[in-house]
């Protein structure tokens, strides 16, 4: 999670039955929660503990045993999934699963939503609230920080401690607390609907009053009242009318508009009746937004094969016909990496319509037999599940990039785009005329994602084998210009992996100078030969010629930052995360030039937006030590030491005499103040050729150490 730890408990790192607590990372309704680890499953669980002073509260026991109760009769995507409910020592405990992200609250403070976000938000919200109405639940106590965003967009409802049964159990009023446990007036003020202020049961409306309360939120930045005042309060939500959402933000729909107006009716008869009609209605207002742009997601082909020794040849046949289809102009593709956590999970495509927002789904199958190929392939529209367009290919292997060219065409067809000449050259252009040279492609494309030294070894060999059959296969060129270059950057900066990253680079656009790979592959090597005017030429001409791609802008911002120009440097992170916003990279990087260039609230913002990032990819990729130990550094800058120290040591264990490794760690270890071991790290990862000393010399988070005699040695250093 990328909120700090709150406070120190006394229960961290004591065990609850089978639980080890962890830290504490939240306060619900009714109890605080902890991170904790389940050491039967070694798995991380959510565990929500009632507060000190209240385990001899008969009656709060018996309401906190009653949340339990409510959470096991709901199974929804949209809820979080209890596991378990125990005592020990007279302590009452609630295992619920662990969901990683931020909470809506932390979201809104970034800024607006963009109402293409919000509508899928609001979907998932009345989806889950309606599992929950349909077990006869009201929830009561909705509002932004009982909503969580995991990383992958998925939307959890938290903390039921305040939910009762319909019909609706009247207690006693109250008129001093916003946040009773028992009682019509329950919850928190600003969400509360007129009737419970005037003393009236909640109902299944009620709850509906505070979707209405936080889409106005997510809407305009600002509650539809907020007074101070509890008197003054109550008279707005009993007698006033809300600001007009449309007269905050003019950009907003009148249908959305409509709706949450409708929500925050103060007369319950007005309002939606029941979260089904809320829902009919948010997806009546999906369909004119979707349409407004179309935006695909390509789910990996299932492959029927079935051999595991195939999964890279169906990865990169998806991920290429990905590629071909983000070249079409007015078409909005889904990166790989916003597909990859979908890969070989039973998803459908209204699923991932509402979890990514797209309007539209390509799936299919694949299956390789021999010389045969067989691809099926199918578009289907995420809104009704209307199949556009199906086709089946029963090709020879040979014929793949004709498949694919068909595949991109017939799609641009459905969608009623017009590709110019310049898409349609694109994508007919055959990367190689040997389909044994693109099999080779492949598996090194496979070995580069793994961003590790021995990966970038055998990906720089397989494109070697598809050059040896291929001898005019530029792209296979640009891999090893790129392999060769990120050896030299992170692990080995010797003078033959810059030379070898020179040289293919250089032949790969003598090959194909219409390749944004190509200037890309070129663009990098030149920074790192520290000819940067020659790699900014290069890395804008492939920002040209691939706008979509995220390489160029990366690139090109890692070579303002190692000359020390934060300000240009923080402008193409900024890009580079605009296009790619499952990267953790950029947006980490870019925190760090913010840093360096003062403007420290827009630093925050930028470290929480990767680490949640970082957080995504190591739910996929657990062991990956770049995305620990830059994570680390984002932790220490958000306030949780303790879990930025753990984060750099996992990574430091796992690759003990890496260079990059060894130079990110004591980064880490100089913001978390801790110089002697930020210079050990840094003399380490020199000797191990650890070259860069330019990225040292500007490096904000090694402030710490400007000074020390040891640093300007290390600077020295040859």
């Amino acid at each position: 999670m990328s909120s700090p730890v709150l406070q120190r408990s006394p229960l961290i790192g004591l065990a609850l039955g089978h639980y080890r607590i962890l830290e504490k990372i939240g306060q619900g309704s009714m109890g605080d929660v902890y991170l904790a680890r389940d050491e039967h499953l070694d798995r991380q669980v959510a565990i929500k503990v009632l507060p000190a002073g209240t385990f001899s509260d008969e009656s709060t026991r018996k309401r906190f045993h009653q949340e339990a109760l409510f959470l096991s009769q709901i199974n929804h995507p949209g809820i979080a999934t209890i596991y378990d409910f125990d005592t020990q020592e007279n302590i009452d405990f609630l295992v619920t699963e662990y969901i990683p992200g931020v909470s809506l609250s932390e979201k809104l403070a970034q800024g607006l939503l963009a109402e293409g976000e919000i509508l899928p938000l609001a979907l998932q919200l009345v989806s889950a609230l309606l599992a929950a109405h349909s077990h006869g639940l009201i929830h009561r106590d909705l509002k932004p920080s009982n909503l969580r965003l995991m990383p992958d967009g998925r939307l959890k409802l938290l903390d039921f401690g305040l939910a009762q049964s319909l019909p609706s159990v009247s207690g006693t009023g109250s008129t001093g607390s916003t946040d009773n446990t028992s009682g019509s007036f329950a919850g928190t003020l600003c969400y509360m609907p007129p009737e419970q202020f005037q003393g009236q049961p909640p109902d299944a409306r009620s709850d509906i009053y505070a979707v209405g309360v936080i889409l106005y939120e997510m809407a305009t930045g600002h509650r539809p009242f907020e007074q101070k005042l509890l008197t003054s309060f109550s008279e707005a939500v009993l007698h006033q009318r809300p600001p007009a959402p449309r007269g905050l933000r003019p950009d907003l729909s009148p249908r959305l508009e409509q709706i949450l107006l409708r929500c925050l009716e103060k007369n319950p008869e007005f309002r939606y009746q029941s979260c089904a009609d809320l829902l009919a209605d948010l997806k009546r207002a999906a369909i004119p937004d979707t349409q407004a742009e179309s935006s695909l997601a390509v789910l990996y082909f299932e492959n029927l094969a079935g051999r595991p020794e195939e999964e890279y040849f169906r990865d990169g046949i998806t991920e290429d016909i990905t590629t071909e289809l983000s070249r079409i102009n007015g078409l909005r593709v889904f990166s790989r990496s916003a597909v990859l956590p979908y890969r070989d999970k039973p998803v459908t495509p209204f699923q991932l319509g509402i979890q990514l927002g797209a309007s539209h789904v390509l799936e299919g199958s694949l299956r390789r037999e021999g010389d045969h190929l067989r691809i099926t392939a199918k578009l289907v529209e995420t809104r009704n599940a209307h199949c556009l367009w199906a086709e089946r290919y029963d090709r020879q292997i040979s014929d793949v990039f004709a498949i694919q060219d068909e595949i991109a065409s017939n799609i641009a067809r459905s969608l009623r785009l017009v590709l110019s000449d310049q898409d349609r050259r694109a994508i007919e252009k055959l990367p190689t005329a040997d389909i044994n040279a693109y099999d080779f492609y492949l598996r090194g494309r496979q070995f580069f994602r793994q961003f590790r030294r021995k990966g970038f070894d055998f990906a720089r060999q397989m494109f070697a084998r598809a050059i040896e059959i291929d001898p005019a296969y530029a792209r296979a060129y640009a891999g090893i210009a790129d392999c060769s270059a990120f050896l030299y950057m992170y692990w080995d900066s010797t003078a033959d992996n810059l030379r070898q990253a020179d040289e293919a680079s250089r032949k790969a656009l003598e090959l194909d100078p219409d390749l944004a790979e190509a200037h890309a592959s070129r663009g990098l090597t030149a920074s790192l030969q520290k000819q940067y005017a020659e790699a900014e030429r290069e890395l804008q001409i492939a920002i040209r010629l691939g706008p979509k791609l995220f390489e160029p802008y990366y690139f090109l911002a890692r070579s303002c930052y190692a000359q020390g120009k934060l300000k240009e440097a923080a402008t193409w992170f900024e890009r580079a995360s605009a296009g790619y916003p499952e990267d953790y990279q950029a947006p980490l990087l870019l925190a760090s030039s913010l840093r360096g260039l003062g403007r420290l609230q827009e630093a925050e913002a930028a470290y929480r937006r990767g680490l949640l990032a970082a957080e995504k990819h190591l739910e996929l990729h657990p062991d990956d030590a770049r995305a620990l130990y830059l994570g680390a550094i984002a932790l220490s800058q958000l306030g949780d030491k303790p879990r930025s120290s753990e984060w750099a040591e996992r990574a430091l264990a796992m690759e003990p005499d890496e260079p990059q490794v060894l130079y990110n760690v004591a980064c880490v270890y100089a913001l978390l103040e801790e110089a002697e071991k930020a210079l050990t790290c840094l003399e380490k990862s020199v000797t191990r050729c650890w070259g860069q000393r330019e990225w040292m010399q500007h490096d904000p988070d090694l402030a710490l150490l400007r000074g020390h005699p040891r640093f300007q040695a290390i600077l020295k250093s040859r």
